[in-house]
């Protein structure tokens, strides 16, 4: 039997509802909910990923704005910009673009954002709330995507479940770790450097793969009948291709696709928590 696809793109239009109704409500308060994206230089992909956010934003009532510095910005500039945007009245959601220039680094840069609005996780005020509390304000937006997926899925609540994330990033297997762990998961923690990554996989209930490894999962890798949610995407020869291999899907009992699984999710992922921003001021 196939894997029952859990569809991020359904689960996207559904949230997207949620989202337009209460930007609708906020602007008839007379708050216009907005995000500005920094970005520093020109990475193609980080690129497409702003104007993605941007179309997301205008289909629910949530204005997206870029301020864009150059590839050559230092720290103290790049931590002034983030100030001034902390700072403004009008802008209720920051998101810093990663990944940065090698010349800087998201730990030393992130706390200029204000907790309040750093909607995509990255002050480590909102990493250490989650760590110490479980819940957080704000919850990086791929994490936050895939317990969305999750919460739809048949093995929700996850209390008592065996949970392995492949991925130890601070912007998604970390969070996502504490998260898991706050829902009473059984959480393992694996990278593509862990010795014996293939038996850690195969006792997972629910498998969360982040490591940027195109078909790194293999189905005999993998527990008959369990929850896979694949966050990989990587182009090769011009396809998507995610972290988890196609054969998963004949073992697996639930699976995201790529396209079409925690992508979509992400971005709306993103918007609702600007949102929450405006409501919350």
């Amino acid at each position: 039997m196939s894997a029952r696809i859990l569809d991020g793109r359904a689960l996207a239009d559904e949230l997207r509802a949620e989202i337009a109704l209460r930007s609708t409500r906020l602007r008839a308060r007379g708050i216009a909910p907005r995000l500005v994206v920094a970005i520093v230089g020109e990475d193609a992909a980080s690129l497409a990923y702003v104007r993605s956010i941007e179309r997301a934003g205008a289909k629910v009532g949530v204005d997206v704005a870029v301020d864009a510095l150059p590839s050559s910005a230092d720290e103290a500039a790049l931590r002034a910009r983030l100030t001034a945007l902390g700072e403004d009245p009008l802008v209720h959601g920051i998101m810093l673009q990663q990944p940065l220039p090698p010349h800087l680094g998201i730990r030393s840069v992130a706390e200029a954002m204000p907790p309040n609005k750093d909607v995509d996780g990255a002050n480590p005020i909102n990493l250490g709330r989650l760590a110490f509390t479980g819940h957080t304000a704000f919850v990086p937006a791929t994490p936050l995507a895939v317990l969305l997926l999750l919460e739809r899925s048949a093995r929700w609540p996850l209390r008592g479940a065996r949970c392995c994330v492949v991925g130890r990033s601070k912007v998604v297997g970390l969070p996502l770790a504490l998260l898991l762990l706050a829902r009473g998961g059984t959480v393992t923690v694996t990278h593509r450097g862990t010795a014996e990554l293939a038996r850690h996989v195969r006792d997972a209930e629910v498998l969360v793969v982040a490591a940027g490894v195109p078909n790194l999962v293999r189905a005999e890798m993998v527990h008959p009948g369990a929850t896979v949610i694949d966050v990989g995407t990587t182009m090769v020869d011009g396809v998507l291709v995610g972290d988890v291999a196609a054969d998963v899907a004949a073992v697996a009992g639930e699976i995201t696709p790529v396209p079409g699984g925690v992508g979509p999710v992400t971005n709306v992922a993103l918007l609702r928590n600007v949102v929450h921003a405006a409501e919350a001021l």
